[in-house]
């Protein structure tokens, strides 16, 4: 089996520096969830491509720079598939 890692990115977010004014989880709701204290919840996993321009729309917009996109290496198995 060959395995080689790929880049992709992750959301994360710095609940110490989160105020909660909300502006990420309305630039990407369908990313970004709010609990019930008002801060952001995000996926725990690598981001699609179309996720992660979501997520960056989300970190421009945050005024505390709260959240952050950061690489993530994710091992891909390139080996062909076994035939029957």
């Amino acid at each position: 089996m060959a395995v080689t890692a790929t880049h992709s990115q992750a959301l994360v977010v710095d609940r110490s520096a989160c105020a909660g004014h909300g502006l990420c989880y309305g630039a990407a709701p369908e990313l970004i969830d709010c609990d019930d204290q008002g801060d952001p919840i995000v996926p725990d996993r690598a981001l699609t491509e179309a996720e992660v321009v979501q997520a960056a729309e989300a970190v421009g917009l945050c005024p505390e720079r709260a959240l952050t996109l950061t690489d993530v290496a994710n091992p891909t198995d390139n080996s062909p598939e076994e035939q029957s």
